[in-house]
């Protein structure tokens, strides 16, 4: 498989080279060349494949020549050693949690196929490799957890002060090891914006190898299309037309799901669910007038982008035509007050305890069923509530029990360096 930069196609690179690249030389995010459907046997007979088949099968092209075979199952293996269920909430309405993973955020995914693909891809090579990712909540933590004592592989993670839950920045903070946490005095686009800046900084680039772990890095980006696939064998019995709703910050999980579709998902729409970063809602009602603004800060934090990366790559799926896109996409936001009153009514009407991010999922899907009445809807719940606990206790009046996995962290102690500009930055990544 080849991959191109999306700023000039004449920028090519293996799967190898743009994981370990992460971005192009142009700043151009790498495009697969070609997105070939598998056969419809796969999903007319998915429901008696399992989670190890179903990736295989579906990741195998992105990867082809550059993993062999058994080591792709033997990574696989790994990576999706836990559930993806789907959680019926009421009528024509499911919820599919992603959280039961080791930081119970839906990044685990991307975060251990990548760490485990470099691990491959360092074996017997002495050169380092730094891997500098930009978080706005879990993928910070998922790509300190999966990266965790990776030979041959530096961790360094810029996080917005402030601007994380407790939880979130104990798990990217208290590891140690190869894991090095940069507190930014900034938002989230901050932080983005110093780490595309550091990649094309050639004074760093001359001395020290640079990938990136965001979903900018197609090994990070291209596995979170497998568990649509788990989900659509979930949901593919029960009748109606299904319809994922996807809170959306960076869109790289909702531009996998995408991808799952050009690989012949029978699935036709998605719904990007925002909170009050709107630029693709405002896009899409604009019918096509993209303006990326500042973030603003909302209780459902890893959605606070006001320039989502991956939403180039959405356009180039659907041939860069809005009236393409428009029939697979729609898009809403939604207020924090709107979100504490959507987790409240699933709280009080089926017991279920939705987090920020996976009530503007719900809301986006029952805005869309407004109007499209006969669907299955179902709503991405992308972290366990725990890890947004000052939210859901002042909500909805409850403590959740805090799971083995997040309980680990809890005691750690925060080791993070604080910086304000991109060449304090740059002054730590050439000096140590």
């Amino acid at each position: 498989m080849t991959y191109y930069s999306l700023n000039n196609n004449s920028h090519t690179a293996t799967f190898k080279e743009a994981v370990i690249a992460g971005i192009a030389p142009d700043k151009g995010l790498y495009f697969p060349e070609q997105i070939t459907p598998l056969p419809e046997s796969f999903f007319k007979n998915i429901t008696t494949l399992s989670k190890e088949e179903i990736a295989f099968n579906a990741i195998h092209q992105f990867v082809a020549d550059e993993i062999p075979n058994q080591r792709l199952r033997e990574i696989l293996a790994n990576v999706l050693d836990f559930d993806f269920p789907i959680v019926p909430i009421e009528n024509n309405v499911a919820t599919l949690e992603l959280f039961h993973g080791p930081t119970m955020a839906f990044k685990d995914v991307g975060a251990r196929f990548m760490a485990n693909c470099l691990g491959y891809f360092s074996e017997g090579n002495n050169e380092e490799v730094t891997v500098l990712v930009a978080t706005s909540g879990d993928t910070g933590g998922a790509v300190a957890n999966g990266f965790l004592g990776v030979k041959g592989v530096r961790v360094v993670i810029l996080y917005p002060s402030g601007k994380v839950s407790a939880i979130q920045e104990k798990q990217l903070t208290t590891l140690g090891q190869n894991i090095t946490a940069i507190e930014v005095n900034g938002v989230f686009d901050d932080c983005q914006r110093m780490v595309k800046t550091a990649f094309l900084d050639k004074e760093i680039t001359n001395v020290r190898k640079l990938t990136s772990a965001n979903s900018i890095n197609v090994a990070r980006w291209l596995p979170q299309l497998l568990y649509y696939l788990f989900a659509y064998k979930q949901a593919k019995e029960q009748g109606n037309e299904i319809v994922f709703s996807v809170p959306s910050g960076n869109f790289g999980n909702i531009c996998a799901g995408m991808v799952a579709q050009k690989l012949g998902m029978p699935v036709k729409h998605f719904v990007a669910a925002t909170n009050v970063n709107d630029v693709v809602p405002q896009y899409m009602a604009s019918k096509g007038k993209y303006s990326p603004k500042p973030s603003t800060a909302t209780i459902s934090n890893a959605m606070d982008v006001g320039d989502p990366s991956n939403f180039i790559r959405i356009q180039q799926l659907y041939g860069n035509a809005f009236e393409t896109l428009s029939k697979s996409l729609s898009s809403y936001s939604f207020t924090d007050q709107e979100t504490k009153a959507a987790m409240k009514k699933i709280y009080e009407e089926t017991g279920y305890v939705a987090d920020p991010h996976g009530a503007v999922g719900y809301l986006g899907l029952k805005k869309f069923q407004e109007t499209n009445p006969n669907t299955y809807g179902i709503f991405l719940e992308t972290a366990h509530p725990v890890k947004f606990l000052p939210v859901v206790k002042e909500t909805l009046d409850i403590e959740p029990e805090i799971p083995p996995q997040i309980m680990k962290v809890m005691n750690g102690k925060k080791e993070a360096i604080a910086i304000t500009t991109y060449e304090e930055l740059k002054s730590y990544l050439l000096k140590s």
